[in-house]
């Protein structure tokens, strides 16, 4: 595997890290709204990621990266509270609070930087080992 293949699956990594740590931050900013209706609630959303392998060669030494498929929201149940003194509160008296569990949330954000962390090490190792080459290259 070439070292510019370690920085684009490192930047990939980067990238996904850095969308799931947006949906995190999203979602936890959400978590306290209030709504009238089932429909306008927020709902937690969260991203779906997949290998991207490379599609012109089966050759698994260069390495697979990480591709965002997209956002999709959460299908967890929504928080139902009857607050008829609420002025959110619809005709039967009931409020709607997002379906975010704030402690997954945080967990999922300390995982999300951790991951991050980790492909920022990785690119800033190979950074090291680029600049080692061309010093050896030199003569020094």
């Amino acid at each position: 595997m070439s070292l510019f293949n370690i920085m684009k699956i490192a930047s990939t990594g980067m990238g996904a890290e850095s969308v799931r740590l947006n949906t995190t931050a999203s979602n936890i900013a959400n978590a306290n709204s209030v709504s009238s209706s089932y429909e306008d609630t927020y709902k937690a959303r969260h991203p779906v990621f997949a290998a991207a392998l490379d599609q012109a060669s089966n050759d698994m030494t260069k390495g697979a990266g990480v591709k965002v498929l997209g956002v999709v929201e959460s299908t967890k149940p929504l928080n139902v509270e009857y607050a008829p003194n609420n002025p959110m509160a619809d005709e039967n008296g009931y409020i709607y609070r997002p379906n975010v569990n704030i402690v997954e949330e945080m967990a999922d954000m300390m995982s999300a930087s951790k991951g991050y962390e980790t492909n920022v090490q990785i690119a800033d190792t190979t950074k090291r080992i680029f600049r080692r080459v061309l010093q050896l290259g030199q003569g020094q």
